[in-house]
């Protein structure tokens, strides 16, 4: 009868049992890209002849079959890994958790969508083989002109958030908006318990965490159009980004998401404060019951730009919505006691409406934030 092997004896078995260990990782973050995925590894395949790679395919549960087509290629190569996640979205958490489950000294981070030139793969790893802890590919070149493939808005934006965080975190990287980079494992290791895993910019909040300086090289490369799907930048990406830059201003004392909690509540204080204007206006209406209504239809708005905003990794939809609603103004409701309490007092001693009202809805701010994600939009 074989003896069995005793799990410490592993580290005995010949290295040439298994398979010879990838030099790089390419961590692809998905959702909805199933036309994207093989063109990607037959790409990756030509640009990386003679290295040792793998792709590892990190998807957000997409609708279009996007995780069992990469399921197929994994079959039938072993370079092609997959991880699907439910109950979770958002780029840089997927780009995180891919990073974290790979074992190979580089690792690479890019698109599906075609946009980012796998054929400089090489010159990057060249970099990393001469000591560099970050090889960025940017859309920029040396003197700061971008370069082709990005449309006149694009460019426009990219550059204003280039200035925003040059000002507010002093990171010198020529494009640290650029999606396109590789990593020494160590380094990310090191710097991973700091990152944010909400918004789109990874590489602006490695570059900012670092504990300490990293020797960075940039290798200039032109973006190509998508050939399949849709992009995934909409409006909600700059208020997530103006979340994170925000956070590293505080030193991560402020997380990104009570930031945008707490900027969407700004913009809630705004429909409050019309709301109890307008209701102010109507005869017969007291100061108690305007201020109890206002408060009600800012819970509202914030409820709803909440769940598309703050919470876009954990948002409701169908039936969750109007449960989630119900649950954000039962929680809020005793922020709202406070409220209507404090902003009462304040106006009969300072018959200020606009002053009173703002009191009021600050003191429910923290609390709303804290009991949201604790019950509404909790972790599941």
């Amino acid at each position: 009868m074989q003896e069995a092997i005793r799990p410490h004896d592993a580290v005995a078995v010949p290295f040439t049992e298994a398979r010879t260990p990838p030099e790089l990782s390419i961590v692809v973050p998905t959702l909805n890209e199933n036309g994207n995925v093989p063109l990607l590894v037959l790409h990756l395949g030509r640009a990386l002849e003679g290295i040792r790679w793998e792709v590892i395919f990190v998807d957000d549960d997409s609708a279009d079959g996007t995780i069992a087509t990469a399921r197929r290629l994994a079959r039938r190569d072993s370079r092609v890994r997959c991880l699907r996640r439910i109950g979770r979205r958002g780029l840089a958490g997927a780009c995180i958790e891919g990073m974290l489950a790979s074992s190979a000294p580089a690792i690479a981070v890019m698109d599906a969508d075609l946009q980012h030139d796998e054929k400089y793969l090489p010159q990057m790893l060249e970099h990393f083989r001469a000591g560099a802890d970050l090889v960025v590919g940017t859309r920029r070149t040396q003197d700061g002109v971008v370069t082709t493939g990005l449309s006149a808005v694009r460019k426009w934006g990219s550059r204003l958030a280039t200035n925003l965080a040059r000002r507010l975190t002093g990171v010198r990287l020529s494009d640290p908006m650029s999606g396109f980079f590789l990593i020494r494992q160590e380094t990310f290791e090191a710097i991973a318990p700091r990152l944010s895993t909400q918004g789109f910019k990874l590489l602006l909040d490695i570059v900012a965490s670092q504990p300490r300086p990293l020797l960075i090289e940039e290798v200039p490369y032109s973006f190509r159009p998508r050939q399949y799907g849709q992009s995934k930048l909409d409006g909600l990406v700059v208020s997530e980004y103006a979340g994170l830059l925000l956070a590293k201003v505080s030193g991560d004392l402020l997380s990104t998401r009570f930031l945008l909690f707490m900027l969407v509540g700004v913009s809630g204080l705004g429909a409050h404060l019309l709301a109890l204007k307008g209701a102010l206006s109507l005869p017969q209406v007291g100061f108690d019951l305007a201020q109890t209504g206002a408060a009600y239809l800012a819970m509202t708005w914030n409820f709803f730009l909440n769940n598309h905003l703050t919470y876009r990794d954990r948002r409701l939809k169908g039936l969750a919505i109007l449960k989630g609603l119900l649950s954000f103004y039962a929680v809020c409701s005793v922020g709202a006691v406070a409220n209507v309490g404090v902003a009462s007092w304040i106006y009969g001693e300072h018959p200020s409406w606009w002053l009173a009202g703002t009191a009021g809805a600050l003191m429910g701010g923290v609390f709303n934030y804290v009991a949201s994600s604790t019950f509404t939009w909790r972790q599941r």
